[in-house]
Order: structure tokens, then C-alpha cells, then sequence
């Protein structure tokens, strides 16, 4: 399966966040989350819409056949007798909204779920990665795509960083002539070069001062075609172009 449309991607993110994916699914996209920061992005993202789940609705004490059944899928070596919950009982708890349960019971049900089945909705994105055993690096991160919104450049820099990571992640026909500039947009000032985007592969850009100095009000960054050696504007050819986010 190919992992460069960002629909494609958006999906799996929203599904990994809400638990729905399969075992494998899951698998092989928490190891896509441990290689690309702008899947990390998407989770993160994903994490801070559905989690207003929690402060949505009222708290509620789960009752005792909630406990146990959680109990039995999570640890099952314990497990002494077969366990006393009906399957429409259970089933139930987990039926849409929109089959029959109705408003703040449905609200409170559904969200009680959510949270046992995937608790990852109400931790932040850096709280997951201790629990995992990795810290996720505080960093401008930007996902540039092509008029079809297929996914082709992912630039990365640590936040205080001197340095911009440029990774090719989609195949593309380069440009006749001229070279492939990525470039910086603040909301207020002029666009300033980063680097040079590479055919294939990752190029290591230098910057002239950190990342934070340089990208904290930059929201857009896009790919131009530049004939001259050192442009100081980026040209009306414009091949590639996404956000700029920050990840932390």
C-alpha cells in the first residue's frame, strides 16, 4: 500500500486515534508513525479534535460490568470464570448515536468507550511517546503536495535547529530545466529560500539562524522552479506547496 495521498493518510490517523483499526493496520501503521513526522502531525492533530470528547459531556462512574469486561480483554491470564455480561447488553454501549440511543446518554456512553477502548484520545502526543519509549522531538514540520494533493516533500527542522531536513516521499518528474527551490512564506514578510529540494532522498539544508527565529510566524511553505543561482524571490512556477506546522 502506497502512503503518499494525504486522504489515505487521514483516514489511518483518525482510525488509529479512534481504535478502530485492525490488528495488522495497527501494527503497520504505528511503525509509519515512528517514520514519518507527518503522520505524527496527522495523530496529533486527530488527538486534540476527538479528544474534547472529555470535557463534552458530564462524568460518569462506570458501572461494574464495564470494569469487568475490561478487565477480561486486558488481562485475560487472570480470567477465572466466563464472564456474566450479556452480548446486547454490551453491543448496546457501543451502537452509534444515531441507532437509538439519544442525546446526553448517547453523549456519555459513547464517550465512556471511546475512552476505555482508545485512551490515547485524552493524552497528549508527547505523553504517548514516553509511554511508548520514544519523545518526540519539538519541530517545525511541513507536508508539500501536488495539485492533486498527492504527497511529495516532507521538511522537517527541530525547533531550535539550525538545519532543515528536505525528504522526497512521492515519486515525481523533475523539471526540464531549472532546479527545485523550497522556500518559507511568513504571514508579514517576504518568502526566503531554504534550500534545494533533491530528485529522490533527503537533503540537509543549512539555516541561517534556528528554526524557531526563522519559522515561528511562517505558515506556508512551497516548491518553485528557479533558474538563477541564488534567487532572492520565488518565481510564479510553483510545483509543490503545504503547511508549515509546529509539533509540540
Amino acid at each position: 500500500m502506497r502512503y503518499s495521498h494525504p486522504d489515505l493518510l487521514d483516514r489511518l490517523a483518525s482510525s488509529y486515534v479512534l481504535g478502530t483499526l485492525s490488528r495488522g493496520a495497527n501494527k503497520r501503521f504505528e511503525k509509519l508513525l515512528a517514520d514519518r513526522a507527518d503522520v505524527r502531525v496527522l495523530v496529533a492533530q486527530w488527538q486534540s479534535r476527538l479528544g474534547q470528547l472529555a470535557v463534552s459531556v458530564p462524568a460518569r462512574q462506570p458501572s461494574k460490568h464495564v470494569w469487568a469486561a475490561i478487565a477480561t480483554r486486558t488481562q485475560p491470564a487472570q480470567r477465572t470464570q466466563p464472564l456474566a455480561v450479556s452480548p446486547s447488553r454490551w453491543s448496546g454501549w457501543l451502537r452509534p448515536a444515531g441507532l437509538g440511543m439519544g442525546g446526553l446518554a448517547a453523549g456519555v456512553l459513547v464517550a465512556s468507550a471511546v475512552f476505555f477502548t482508545a485512551p490515547a484520545l485524552f493524552m497528549t502526543t508527547d505523553q504517548i511517546a514516553m509511554r511508548t519509549g520514544e519523545k518526540l522531538p519539538q519541530s517545525y514540520v511541513g507536508l508539500l503536495t501536488d495539485e492533486a494533493g498527492n504527497g511529495k516533500v516532507l521538511a522537517s527542522s527541530l525547533r531550535h535547529g539550525t538545519t532543515m531536513s528536505i525528504k522526497v516521499i512521492g515519486t515525481f518528474t523533475p523539471p526540464s530545466t531549472g532546479r527545485l527551490v523550497l522556500w518559507a512564506v511568513p504571514a508579514n514578510a517576504p518568502a526566503f529560500a531554504i534550500g534545494t529540494v533533491p530528485g529522490n532522498g533527503t537533503a540537509v539544508a543549512m539555516l541561517p539562524d534556528t528554526s524557531e527565529k526563522l519559522l515561528s510566524k511562517v505558515s506556508k511553505l512551497i516548491v518553485t522552479v528557479e533558474n538563477e543561482v541564488a534567487p532572492t524571490a520565488p518565481s510564479d512556477n510553483v510545483f509543490f506547496k503545504g503547511n508549515c506546522a509546529k509539533l509540540w
